[in-house]
C-alpha cells in the first residue's frame, strides 16, 4: 500500500476540526509559497441553496434549517423530527451547526454571478496550460446538475466555460483534425485516413441529433448563447481582462485546437456518453476499462474524443450526451440522475505541427446520496443508489485521508483511490497535477435534513485539504507526440534549462557530488561506502522500530475501538431485551385481560339463559320433595307385601285350618290395589315433569320477550335521545330567533326615535266615522273658491 504526502516540509500545520460543532477552516482559500514556485493553497469550497418548489412549502418543508449569516457562514438548525434532533435531546450531539465556506450563494445569486465568483480562476489556468476540476457535491434534488449544466435560458458553468474558451481562441483556431489528445497527457498525429475517421464520427453524432436541435435553434437558444450582446459573462470586458488574460506574444503564431469527451459513471462501470446510436435497441453499451498510462495518470481506454469547431457544435454533443445518460423518476427527484456525469475538456496549444502543452479542465456532475427509505427505490433503482452512495463514500475516505495526512505527517494512512472509479480518475488532480474546487448544492427541506448535515460534514473536511501545485509542471513543458501507431515520433527530451529550474539546490548540488565522487581514491570511497552502509542500517533500524510503534498504536486502537463496539452491541443486546420483555409483559395482560372478560361475558350469558325465578323454583323443589317421599313410602309397603306374600303358605301348611284360595284372592286383590296406586303414582311424576319442562319452556319464552322488550327500549332510548336533541337544537334556534326579533325591536323603537326627533309631526288621534263626518261637517276643508261657493249653496238649500 502506497501513500500519498501532499505537503512540504514546512508546510502549514491543520487542526482537527470537531465536525459536530463547525467548521473552522479559514473563509478564503489559504495560499502560500513554496520553494521552487510551487503553490500551497486549501481546496475552495463553494456552497449554493437551492429555493424551496411550491409543492415543498404546501408539504411544510420550510422550518428554517439553513441560516445564512453572511456570505461565508451558514448555520443548520435542526428540525423537529430529524435524527440529529433526537440525538440531540438524548445529550448526543447537538441541534446547531456552523460551517464557513469560500463563498455562500443565496436564493437570488444568479448563473453569470456564480459563474464570475466560482469559475473565473480555474478558467484562467486552463487556458495558461493547467489543469482544473470542478465537482458538484450534494444529496439528491439539490440542483447540482442547473448548476453544471443549466437551462437554455439560464445556462450553467459547463456552456459558459465553452463559451469563454471560444472567446478566447477566436482567430487562433486549427482547423485540422491531425493532433488529437493520446492517453492522458501525450497527443496523437493523425494521418488524412484516421482524419477522415474522425469527421465521419462526429458527423453520425451531429446527424442524429439534428432533428432534436432544430426546435432549439428555431426558438433562438443556440444564437441567444453564442451572440456576444448576450454573453455570459456580466460583462465582455470580463473575459478580456481577467479571465481570458494571456501573453501578447502567443496571438501571432500560436494557434489552439480543443477536444472534448463526455462519459458516465454507472454502477461502476464507466459508458462512454457521445458513442453513436447502436443499430439494436437489445445491444447493451460497452464498457470501457479505466487504465495507467505508466506515469500514475488514470484514463479512460477507448474513450471518445471529438473536436469541436464552433460554440454550436459543443451545445450538440452536450445534448447528444445528456440523451444517452441514466436517469431516473424518485420519489425525491422526477429526473434523478443516476449516475456520475464527467465532461473533460483538453486544449492543445499548437506551434506549427508540434504541441507545445496541453491543458484539461473536467467539470463533474455527481450523482446525490440518497437513502433509499425516503425515495422508495427498489430494484434496479436500488442497486444505482447502493453504487452512487458506495462511489460517494469512497471520495469521503480520499478527502479524509489526505487530511488526515498533512494534519499528522507522522501518521500517513493509505488512500483508496483505487477503490472506486471514480476517484482513480481524479487521483492525478487530488494530488497536485492540477487544481480542484467543490461546489456544494443543499436544499432548505426539512425532511432532508440528516443528509444535509452528512454532506456540509464532509465539505468542511474537504475545506482543509492543501494543494500543492507546482508552477511549471513537467507535462506541460513536453507532451508526448505520437503517431499512428502509438509510437513516439521523437525521443521524449526535456530541456535542460527547464529541468534544471524545476530541480531544487539540494539536488542540483546532490548531483555535483555524484559527479565528485569518481576522482577519490579507493581507500575514501570504501569508507564513505561504509558509512553509508551504516546510515542505511540505522535507517532501517528506525524504520523497523517505528513501522512497531505504528503497528502496535494501530493494534492498541482496533482492539479499543473492537472493545468499544463490544460494549455498544452488548448495552444494544440488553436494552433489546428490556423492551422485548416489557412488549411480551404487556402482551401477557392484554391476553389475560381479555380471557378475563370473555369468562365473564360467557358467565353472564349463561345466568341469562338459565334463569328462573326464586318463588317458582322453590314451588316445584316442594312438589319434587313431595313426589320423593311418597315414592320412598311405596318402597318401604313393598317389602313388607313381599314377606306378607311369602309368609302365607308357610301357615296354611303349618296350620292347614284355613283354605289357600282364600288367602290367595286377598293378596292378589292387596297387590292389584298397590299396583294401581303405584301406576297413579307414576302418572303423577311424569305429570310434573311435564310440568316443570313447561314451565322451563314458559320461562325461556319469558325471557326471549323480556330481551326483544329490551331491545326495543334500547330502540326507543335511542330515538328519544335523537328528538332531544332535535328539540334543543330547535331551542336553541328558537332563542336564537326570539334573541334576532327582540334585537329588531330595539332597532325599529330606535328607528322611531330618530323619526320623532327629526320631524316633530303629532301623531292623529283616532276617532269613529262618526266624529270624522261631524268634523268635517263643522270645519270644512279650505279649497278652492269655486269649491266654497257651492258648499255654502248646499248649506243654503239646507
Amino acid at each position: 500500500m502506497s501513500t500519498v504526502n501532499l505537503t512540504a516540509e514546512d508546510s502549514v500545520n491543520l487542526q482537527p476540526v470537531d465536525m459536530d460543532l463547525t467548521c473552522n477552516a479559514s473563509p478564503s482559500s489559504q495560499q502560500t509559497e513554496l520553494p521552487g514556485g510551487a503553490e500551497q493553497q486549501t481546496m475552495s469550497v463553494y456552497l449554493r441553496v437551492r429555493s424551496l418548489s411550491r409543492e415543498e412549502l404546501s408539504d411544510g418543508e420550510d422550518q428554517g434549517c439553513v441560516v445564512i449569516e453572511n456570505n461565508q457562514t451558514v448555520t443548520l438548525k435542526a428540525p423537529k423530527g430529524s435524527a440529529t434532533m433526537k440525538s440531540s435531546e438524548k445529550g448526543i450531539g447537538m441541534a446547531l451547526h456552523k460551517f464557513s465556506f469560500s463563498q455562500i450563494f443565496g436564493q437570488e445569486m444568479t448563473q453569470s454571478e456564480l459563474f464570475e465568483n466560482t469559475v473565473k480562476s480555474q478558467m484562467s489556468d486552463f487556458l495558461d496550460g493547467k489543469n482544473a476540476l470542478i465537482f458538484s457535491y450534494g444529496v439528491t434534488n439539490a440542483g447540482k446538475t442547473y448548476t453544471i449544466q443549466g437551462t437554455p435560458k439560464e445556462p450553467g458553468i459547463l456552456p459558459r466555460v465553452l463559451d469563454a474558451t471560444f472567446h478566447y481562441i477566436r482567430g487562433r483556431l486549427h482547423e485540422g483534425m491531425d493532433l488529437k489528445p493520446y492517453l492522458r497527457n501525450g497527443a496523437q498525429h493523425l494521418d488524412p485516413d484516421q482524419v477522415q475517421q474522425e469527421k465521419s464520427a462526429k458527423a453520425a453524432i451531429f446527424a442524429s441529433v439534428k432533428d432534436d436541435c432544430d426546435p432549439l435553434r428555431a426558438n433562438g437558444c443556440l444564437e441567444s448563447l453564442s451572440s456576444p450582446s448576450t454573453r455570459f459573462s456580466s460583462s465582455p470586458l470580463s473575459y478580456d481582462q481577467t479571465v481570458l488574460a494571456s501573453d501578447p506574444t502567443e496571438a501571432g503564431s500560436s494557434q489552439f485546437a480543443l477536444w472534448v469527451a463526455f462519459f458516465e459513471i454507472y454502477n461502476e462501470c464507466v459508458y462512454d456518453l457521445l458513442q453513436p446510436p447502436l443499430c439494436s435497441k437489445s445491444k447493451r453499451r460497452a464498457a470501457l476499462r479505466v487504465c495507467d498510462d505508466g506515469a500514475g495518470n488514470a484514463y479512460v481506454k477507448d474513450l471518445s474524443w471529438l473536436n469541436i469547431q464552433t460554440l454550436g457544435e459543443a451545445f450538440k454533443l452536450l445534448q447528444f450526451g445528456n440523451k444517452n445518460r441514466s436517469a431516473a423518476a424518485t420519489k425525491m427527484n422526477q429526473s434523478s440522475s443516476r449516475s456520475h456525469s464527467i465532461f473533460t475538456m483538453k486544449l492543445l496549444k499548437i506551434d506549427g505541427s508540434a504541441v507545445e502543452r496541453i491543458s484539461e479542465f473536467s467539470l463533474c456532475d455527481l450523482a446525490g446520496s440518497e437513502r433509499c427509505n425516503k425515495t422508495k427505490t427498489f430494484g434496479e433503482r436500488l442497486r444505482e443508489a447502493g453504487n452512487i452512495n458506495t462511489s460517494l463514500l469512497i471520495l469521503g475516505k480520499c478527502i479524509t485521508a489526505l487530511r488526515n495526512n498533512q494534519t499528522d505527517r507522522m501518521k500517513n494512512s493509505y488512500i483508496p483511490f483505487r477503490e472506486s472509479k471514480l476517484t482513480k480518475l481524479f487521483q492525478a488532480v487530488f494530488c497536485g497535477k492540477g487544481r480542484a474546487s467543490m461546489i456544494v448544492n443543499i436544499n432548505q427541506c426539512a425532511s432532508t435534513y440528516d443528509e444535509t448535515l452528512h454532506v456540509m460534514k464532509f465539505s468542511a473536511v474537504a475545506k482543509q485539504v492543501m494543494q500543492v501545485i507546482p508552477d511549471k509542471p513537467r507535462e506541460s513543458l513536453a507532451p508526448c507526440l505520437v503517431g499512428r501507431d502509438g509510437k513516439p515520433l521523437r525521443n521524449e527530451r526535456i530541456d535542460s534549462q527547464a529541468l534544471e529550474s524545476d530541480l531544487s539546490e539540494e539536488e542540483l548540488l546532490d548531483e555535483e557530488d555524484e559527479a565528485n565522487m569518481s576522482l577519490l581514491p579507493q581507500n575514501e570511497m570504501v569508507n564513505i561506502i561504509e558509512s553509508l552502509r551504516t546510515k542505511l542500517l540505522a535507517e532501517r533500524r528506525r524504520n523497523l522500530v517505528q513501522e512497531m510503534e505504528i503497528r502496535k498504536e494501530m493494534g492498541d486502537a482496533m482492539l479499543q475501538q473492537l472493545m468499544e463496539s463490544e460494549e455498544l452491541r452488548i448495552r444494544q443486546i440488553e436494552e433489546q431485551k428490556e423492551s422485548y420483555q416489557e412488549k411480551l409483559e404487556n402482551t401477557f395482560e392484554m391476553y389475560k385481560d381479555a380471557i378475563k372478560e370473555h369468562a365473564y361475558q360467557c358467565a353472564m350469558n349463561n345466568l341469562e339463559d338459565d334463569y328462573v325465578p326464586l318463588e317458582e323454583f322453590i314451588a316445584v323443589q316442594e312438589k319434587v320433595e313431595a313426589l320423593k317421599r311418597k315414592v320412598s313410602e311405596l318402597e318401604t309397603l313393598t317389602p313388607s307385601i313381599g314377606r306378607a306374600l311369602c309368609a302365607v303358605p308357610t301357615v296354611d301348611q303349618s296350620c292347614q285350618t284355613q283354605p289357600s284360595k282364600e288367602t290367595e284372592a286377598r293378596a292378589e286383590d292387596r297387590c292389584k290395589r298397590l299396583y294401581k296406586e303405584k301406576c297413579a303414582i307414576e302418572k303423577m311424576c311424569e305429570d310434573k315433569q311435564q310440568l316443570i319442562l313447561s314451565l322451563e319452556q314458559r320461562l325461556l319464552d319469558v325471557s326471549e320477550t323480556l330481551q326483544k322488550v329490551r331491545d326495543g327500549f334500547l330502540e326507543k332510548s335511542a330515538d328519544v335521545e335523537v328528538l332531544q336533541k332535535k328539540c334543543d337544537h330547535q331551542t336553541k334556534s328558537m332563542d336564537d330567533i326570539l334573541r334576532q326579533s327582540v334585537e329588531k325591536d330595539r332597532e325599529i323603537a330606535s328607528l322611531e326615535a330618530e323619526l320623532s326627533q327629526k320631524s316633530p309631526v303629532k301623531p292623529k288621534i283616532k276617532r269613529g266615522l262618526l266624529a270624522n263626518i261631524k268634523e268635517a261637517v263643522n270645519s270644512p276643508r279650505k279649497g278652492t273658491p269655486g269649491r266654497t261657493l257651492r258648499n255654502t249653496v248646499k248649506t243654503a238649500h239646507n
